[in-house]
């Protein structure tokens, strides 16, 4: 296989990323089989016409019914909002095509997992959209764990802390409205964070959890693009039905202590996703802002130099650093979006699943969910009640 020929239902924030990934892919990473963007399919004809020629599409089709039938399409890739996921990927599976969905799978746990059966019982292959397992310094932070490095694990903290809803005039885009969202930052950005946290650590058994919705009511918006909006502060309001922040402690099942921290009202972080591993031989530390640095502690040191050092996971020595620039030139947010598609591309050639998965989105949803059940009945939830 030399080529996947995609069609992409979705053209705005993510659109644009993952357009950006297809078209970059073939000139950094040549050995890998090459996307080609069939077509870009959007509800509204002008604005999908206008991301085809800006990103490069060979066509804009309206009907994404149409375009999962379609024979010159191999890839279907769903960025559409959360509340269409289900729909698009069952019909595109029953029609033979793999599967690139963005996260979260779906708005129920219940949906996320007829997604994954409906992938599984048409054969094709499956991969959910979680880039920030792509950063090279993750990728350092996970071979240091796998190896023992870190030695046992002890804690995993973790925050996503942005501030682009705290103004109580913003509008009441779609990322606020539970039907269509699913849930508000716990599975826009808690979602990251949990999928982190079972890429590094691994299962969680139980979570205890907490929020808060802090401003109850917006101005219905005139428009939207991605975490953009427009509108007036007299415009008629409407409720907001997502969380605004939501803290949960969770076990793992090797007997680490998890934290966790996903909030849009983080006055001046505009993005701060980070973590911090402890473990018995070491510590990590990696915030996305500084996406190129992982931070790490080894105990073992000498005792006059010991301390958190950085380091730049721009060298050869790191995943996917040879396709990009001499050392110590960085790369950027981008570049997590094709070192994904370049996971994607390569497991379609070796006939195996991608990683992350649909069954990674299960997992992630089945947190999400557990999380959503112990606030509103105020106890700790074990995972394997979902």
């Amino acid at each position: 296989m030399d080529q996947v020929r995609v069609g992409m239902i979705g053209y705005k924030f993510m659109g644009k990323a993952h357009s950006h990934a297809y078209r970059d892919l073939p000139m950094f990473f040549p050995e890998t089989p090459r996307p080609v963007m069939k077509a870009i399919c959007g509800r509204n004809e002008a604005g999908v016409n206008q991301a085809a020629k800006q990103f490069g599409w060979e066509e804009a089709v309206t009907d994404w019914r149409e375009l999962v039938r379609r024979d010159d399409i191999d890839l279907v890739d769903i960025n559409a909002p959360s509340d269409a996921h289900k729909e698009i990927a069952i019909e595109a599976a029953k029609a033979g095509k793999h599967l690139f969905c963005e996260k979260p799978l779906a708005l129920t746990l219940a949906d996320a997992r007829e997604m994954l059966e409906a992938a599984e019982a048409a054969g094709v292959k499956h991969m959910i959209g979680f880039n920030y397992r792509f950063a090279p310094a993750v990728r350092l932070a996970k071979k240091l764990i796998d190896e023992g490095r870190l030695g046992r694990i002890y804690h995993f903290r973790a925050v996503f802390l942005q501030d682009w809803i705290l103004d109580p005039d913003f509008p009441l885009v779609w990322r606020l409205d539970k039907n269509v969202a699913g849930s508000g930052s716990h599975g826009d950005l808690g979602a990251h964070l949990i999928d982190m946290a079972h890429y590094l650590i691994g299962e969680m058994t139980d979570v205890v959890g907490m929020s808060e919705t802090f401003i109850k009511e917006r101005p219905m918006p005139s428009s939207m693009t991605g975490l953009s909006a427009r509108g007036s502060k007299d415009a008629p309001k409407g409720p907001v039905t997502v969380d605004d922040a939501t803290l949960f402690l969770a076990r793992f099942r090797n007997g680490a202590l998890g934290s966790f921290e996903a909030t849009r009202f983080a006055a001046g972080h505009r993005c701060t996703n980070g973590f911090e591993i402890n473990g018995s031989l070491g510590s990590v530390q990696f915030d996305f802002e500084r996406m190129n640095e992982l931070q790490v502690y080894f105990t073992d040191d000498a005792a006059d130099v010991q301390g958190f050092r950085r380091v730049l996971a721009t060298d050869p020595a790191h995943a996917y650093a040879e396709a990009w620039w001499p050392p110590g030139h960085t790369i950027g947010y981008e570049h997590t979006f094709i070192h994904e598609t370049v996971e994607l591309m390569e497991a379609l050639r070796d006939d195996r699943e991608p990683m992350p998965n649909f069954r990674d989105g299960v997992r992630c949803q089945a947190v999400l969910e557990a999380v959503e059940r112990s606030v509103e009945q105020k106890r700790w939830v074990q995972i394997s009640e979902m």
